[in-house]
């Protein structure tokens, strides 16, 4: 698949775990994340599957977050990184910080699944 039409796709797949209704919609989360899925939070705590589908199911699915400088570099022939900026709509000047975002998806069975994400604050 041609870079930057999987760099879309990854980030597509992004979008739909963040602004996605789960509660509405819960075979995304099977869909979206690895069963051996765990996150590194904004605070540096690692948090499993189960707490990060928790999250998911309570947030907003209202916010369109705002992905700037979104980019994938390939790590194997079925793995990817994806490196992003996110930020709330409702901050959108860089003095609120926002995050800088990773997220490692494996490609199986012929679908993407992420099986690991970090997030970390920007100052």
């Amino acid at each position: 698949m041609e870079s930057n039409v999987l760099a879309g796709l990854i980030q597509q797949l992004e979008l739909s775990l963040l602004q996605s209704d789960l509660t509405a919609h819960p075979g995304l989360i099977d869909e979206l994340l690895a069963e051996d899925f765990e996150e590194i939070d904004h605070q540096g705590i690692t948090r499993s599957r189960a707490d990060v589908i928790g999250w998911l199911k309570t947030k907003d699915p209202g916010i369109r977050w705002a992905f700037k400088d979104f980019r994938i570099k390939a790590m194997s022939g079925d793995v990817v990184l994806a490196i992003y900026s996110l930020q709330k709509p409702d901050q959108p000047d860089a003095k609120s910080g926002g995050s800088i975002r990773t997220s490692l998806w494996r490609y199986r069975n012929n679908q993407w699944k992420m099986v690991f994400h970090q997030a970390s604050r920007k100052n």
